[in-house]
């Protein structure tokens, strides 16, 4: 056991927890309703910013995201006097947008985001294309901020764990000061777990690891066990209604297996009653957005039962046996017998071959249903994979998953595949988000490439900086501060609806 037998809980029911199971539709307001009781529970690092929430704040909850980030600072404190950190999920050269961005935009969001009260960035590609993290890294750290690259974790011809050793050396060689494997689709095998997480240990000794997952196939609590069992640093999890299903694992169960390993977690649960009651509230609130409302789970005891905690020790000796079958049947035990009982829902299989993460899950279900077309979701999300494999083998993390799934869902409704091509996935495909990890198919890049040349160079070596005293200048009755002018720049449509909409009820 590594770490003294200590690991750290990173809480994510306001970020990534509301961004799987309901959108991202949590407000500010309902988020600090929360976020005392998270301060008061010991955590050192709280996921609260960055993703799909700056978006979804100006389009659907009216809220500024950089005051959400002040406000949340303001609760937290400073982390230089004890406070809690604030982490913000940065999709690199993409930052929280869906496009590459110039690198005077990178590094001048960053320093507002790190200087507004998120002071540690986990920093990711989509493509896994190291070149899309340089700025990033660079950025977060001049400004004084920690840089934490994340392993976007995939599985595919093309991905095996020498891909991610290459990447995460390149990440650290340009600068960052953590690892994280981030497996936003939930595919990470406990099996593979094991392999991956000791090649990143012995290759990478004292780098701090933060193993990151989903429970949508059902393995990311069976390997959080693994993790622990080798000593990671950080795992992320959530709060029970905000748990489970496409989001992370319940926070409660990990501390049932922690206790029984003989871990020491730097979280007290005894307000988790608390947050549970505050997060199932506001889940009913939004209920209209729920994937799943009648699955959230009920509240955990604060001790297991004596029949839960004999499953929980039970899958613990399955899980060191280290094979793939005693690891199969320890999934089985703690998906179907401690789970499903606890009223979460049971594990669609199809989703493992899919691969589609909780976020898009989540978002593509909300679309389908208010176009009226949810009874397609069954055959967009078996095409998803050939539209993958087409997209060479690119892994499912925002923006490939929104690209692949939007091309996927085109293909359906037209009734031929690629009769209809998106210019993002004809840009994904032309080398304009990264290097893909495998090649596309031939067929259908020859169809959509316009007789061109893929690109080759880092993409952003292709943007010219923007001219941002002329965005200023062009919008000086919209923008009272250099924030609201890089939202402007990343959200053009909604960040304009939004601060017209204050000007106008300012005026």
């Amino acid at each position: 056991m590594l770490n003294n037998g200590k690991i750290n809980l990173i809480d994510c029911s306001l970020r990534d927890g509301h961004q799987s199971l309901l959108a991202t539709r949590m407000s500010t307001e309902q988020c600090l309703r929360v976020l005392p009781m998270l301060r008061d529970s010991g955590y050192s690092i709280l996921e609260l910013w960055g993703g799909a929430t700056l978006d979804s704040a100006l389009r659907f909850t009216g809220d500024d995201p950089f005051e959400r980030l002040s406000k949340f600072k303001g609760v937290l404190g400073d982390p230089a006097k004890g406070g809690v950190v604030i982490r913000s999920l940065c999709r690199g050269q993409n930052l929280f947008g869906y496009t590459p961005y110039p690198d005077n935009v990178v590094v001048e969001f960053l320093k507002a985001a790190v200087r507004s009260g998120s002071t540690r960035m986990r920093v990711f590609d989509a493509l896994n294309d190291p070149r899309n993290l340089i700025t990033a890294i660079m950025a977060t750290k001049t400004f004084n901020g920690h840089a934490e690259a994340a392993l976007s974790y995939t599985t595919s011809p093309v991905h095996d764990t020498d891909h991610f050793l290459r990447f995460a050396r390149a990440a650290l060689d340009w600068g960052a000061d953590s690892l994280a494997i981030k497996d936003m689709a939930g595919l990470l095998h406990p099996f593979e777990a094991y392999e991956l997480i000791e090649a990143l240990r012995k290759n990478f000794p004292g780098v701090e690891i933060t193993l990151h997952s989903h429970c949508t196939n059902g393995l990311a609590v069976t390997s959080y066990v693994v993790g622990m069992i080798l000593g990671v640093d950080h795992l992320d999890t959530c709060y029970g209604p905000m748990a489970g299903s496409t989001a992370q694992p319940p926070a409660e169960l990990i501390k049932y297996f922690a206790d029984e390993l003989g871990i020491t977690l730097n979280v007290k649960m005894d307000l988790a009653p608390k947050i549970d009651a505050e997060l199932r509230k506001a889940r009913n609130e939004l209920a209209k957005v729920d994937k799943d409302a009648t699955h959230m789970g009920q509240p955990w005891p604060a001790q297991p039962s004596t029949q839960v905690r004999e499953k929980v020790q039970q899958a613990i000796k399955l899980i060191k046996q280290r094979t793939r079958e005693s690891l199969d049947r320890a999934i089985a035990i703690i998906e179907d017998e401690i789970l499903v009982p606890q009223g979460y829902p049971e594990i669609d299989r199809k989703q493992l071959e899919a691969q589609v993460p909780g976020g898009m899950i989540s978002n593509l279900h909300n679309q389908l249903k208010e176009q009226g077309k949810l009874d397609q979701m069954p055959r967009i999300l078996d095409e998803v994979p050939r539209v993958r494999k087409a997209a060479g083998y690119v892994p499912l993390v925002t923006p490939t998953s929104q690209i692949v799934g939007t091309q996927a869902a085109f293909n359906v409704i037209q009734g031929e595949p690629y009769a209809f091509v998106s210019e993002p996935f004809r840009d994904l495909l032309m080398g304009k988000y990264g290097k893909l990890p495998g090649a596309p198919e031939a067929e259908v890049l020859n169809k959509i490439s316009r007789g061109q040349a893929p690109i080759t160079c880092r993409p952003a070596d292709l943007i010219e900086d923007v001219d941002l005293e002329k965005v200023y200048r062009d919008n000086t009755d919209l923008i009272r501060s250099k924030t609201d002018l890089l939202l402007l720049l990343l959200f053009p449509m909604p960040a304009k609806q939004f601060l017209q909409k204050r000007a106008g009820a300012k005026g």
